[in-house]
Order: structure tokens, then C-alpha cells, then sequence
């Protein structure tokens, strides 16, 4: 391990935001429901003091942050198609940026059948271990699959999505899902953390140069690291031939995660045998969620589907 150290819930706003109309299979969706990821305490040292905080301004608005309680929205469709996506928000790891990112998604797919499971998880700037968030993400994986039955899903169609930071969580929970990062016996343990497929959008993946500009590296591996922890926690790292199908989403003028990202991903992934798929939308920037109306990129959901539902799974 690496030691350092009631969400304003408006699915109209949300919709509103994201350029969608609430439709009637909107309006008779399942409200999502709350599963907490620990028995008791999290495994970990740290943890913030006083309630969650939401964001109220600027790029932080609708973001979480000061999470105690690590857990999963679960949003259930109306008519399940059996697959499973958990979704990362991002956020640089100091905040999780829930209304702009992961809570549109979550809909989106919920309205098309995916059940969806929104991951709140820790954050080393509320003055947890760096490797919280990877630890919570490893046991929402095997929470989700050992549930499997009971939210009519199957278990070898559950995947993981992430945007920027979250991206990174996504990825790393993909390519590293056997990191022993928390010791554990109850019957969620049997199961592996690995997802079936993953999808990342804008997403951290390098923390060496000359990537070595962003929160998320600061977050998890500090200002002055070694290399050796430069390589650790970076991606294209992992990339193995046994590595989820991979599908990922970038824009050209995004100077936060510029595309080189998810260039050097995919490219370490097809190197190794794995399948992956690269997009790189003209402009956009960075932290588009869903994209508006007038963006070409917003054309991104229906790829991401498209991608998974003609692909096929080893049985």
C-alpha cells in the first residue's frame, strides 16, 4: 500500500445539464438505492472529520468530497439486458464529480437497460491512503459480482467505466484487479474483482513525463516520487494480453488529460494482444460527461454501447 493520507440528488437538473428531455421511461425509472461497501470501518488509515461535502460552485459543483462512507448508487432499469457497468467519476482524486459525470451516464444506461452502480469512493485528500479509492473500487467489483443474481445481471458481463481520475481508478481496477490493497473473509472475497470490459473516458493514465502535470499523480503518488512509483501506478504499466476489452474515449484539445493518454494506453494494450479501441474527438476539452447537443463527441454513449453489445465474450 501507499501511505498518505445527502448528495443533492436532481435527476430534472441532471437532465437539464446533459441537454436530455425527461421522458416518460425516465419519469418510471427505479430510484437508485444505496449499498455501503464495508462491514463497519473501512480497511485503511485516515478518513476525514464532519459530514460530506457537496459542491456548490464552478468546476467543484455537484461534486462530493469528505467521504467517509464509501458505497454504491445502484440504478436498476426497468428492463435489464443483464450487463453491468460500475461507474468511477472523476475529480483528481481530492472530489468525485457526480452531476456532471457519473450520474448522467448512470441514467443514460440505466434507460437502456445496463444496471449501473455508482461508486462513492475514498479520497486520499480527505486523508485516507492513497490506495483507498483502489481498495473500495476492488470490493464493489466482487460485491457486484457475487450479487449478481439478485439484480439480474450476469456475472461475466459486469464492466467498469470512468472518467478522467475515475478513469484511472477504472483502469487500474481492469489491469491490476488481483493488487492485494485490503485484507478480507466474508463471502464477497470469493469473487474476482476483475471487470469484464472497461471503458475510460478522458482518462489519467500516465503519471511519468511528460504526464506528470495532473492532481491525480499528485493525489496518489505525491509531489516528488520515485520512478519506480511512477511506473506503478501508471496504466500502460499493467497493459496485458489478458486485460478487459478496452474501449476508450479522448479529445484532441484537452488540457488535462491531452489525448497522448489514451494513445499510450491503447497502444500498450494492442502490443500485448489486448482488444482495445481508441476515439479522438476533434475539440471538447476535458470533463464533458455525456456532451451537449452541439458537440460531436456526444455521440460517444451510442459508440460505447455499440462497442459492447456486438462484441463477443469468451464464454
Amino acid at each position: 500500500m501507499i501511505n498518505r493520507r445527502g448528495f443533492l440528488s436532481s435527476s430534472a437538473l441532471v437532465a437539464g445539464a446533459a441537454g436530455l428531455a425527461m421522458s416518460g421511461a425516465r419519469a418510471l425509472a427505479h430510484p437508485y438505492e444505496e449499498i455501503t461497501l464495508w462491514p463497519g470501518s473501512p480497511p485503511g488509515r485516515g478518513g476525514p472529520t464532519g459530514p460530506e461535502k457537496i459542491g456548490t460552485e464552478g468546476a467543484g459543483y455537484g461534486a462530493v468530497s469528505n467521504i467517509s462512507t464509501p458505497r454504491m448508487r445502484v440504478y436498476r432499469p426497468n428492463h435489464p439486458n443483464g450487463m453491468a457497468v460500475m461507474i468511477c467519476g472523476g475529480g483528481g482524486y481530492f472530489r468525485i464529480q457526480l452531476w456532471k459525470e457519473s450520474e448522467p451516464a448512470a441514467r443514460w444506461l440505466q434507460d437502456r437497460g445496463f444496471t449501473v452502480f455508482d461508486l462513492i469512493y475514498r479520497l486520499p485528500n480527505d486523508g485516507w491512503d492513497a490506495s483507498a479509492p483502489f481498495a473500495d473500487a476492488q470490493r464493489a467489483m466482487k460485491i457486484i459480482r457475487s450479487r449478481a443474481k439478485e439484480f439480474g445481471i450476469r456475472p461475466d458481463r459486469i464492466g467498469v467505466m470512468g472518467f478522467s481520475a475515475g478513469g484511472h481508478l477504472a483502469g487500474y481496477t481492469a489491469y491490476r484487479p488481483d493488487h492485494a490493497l485490503y485484507e478480507g473473509s466474508d463471502r464477497f472475497e470469493t469473487a474476482s474483482a476483475k471487470p469484464d470490459f472497461a471503458a475510460l473516458l478522458f482518462p489519467v493514465v500516465s503519471l511519468r513525463k511528460p504526464y506528470d502535470t495532473t492532481r491525480t499523480r499528485r493525489e496518489i503518488i505525491g509531489e516528488i516520487p520515485t520512478s519506480a512509483a511512477e511506473d506503478a501506478w501508471s496504466l500502460d504499466t499493467h497493459a496485458s494480453k489478458d486485460a478487459p476489452p478496452t474501449i476508450i474515449f479522448a479529445s484532441a484539445d484537452d488540457p488535462i488529460t491531452p489525448p497522448g493518454h489514451g494513445i499510450t494506453l491503447f497502444q500498450a494494450l494492442k502490443a500485448k494482444g489486448a482488444a482495445a479501441e481508441l476515439h479522438i474527438f476533434e475539440d471538447g476539452g476535458h470533463g464533458w460527461g455525456l456532451g451537449s447537443s452541439d458537440q460531436i463527441l456526444n455521440q460517444w454513449p451510442g459508440i460505447f454501447e455499440t462497442w459492447l453489445t456486438r462484441r463477443t465474450f469468451e464464454e
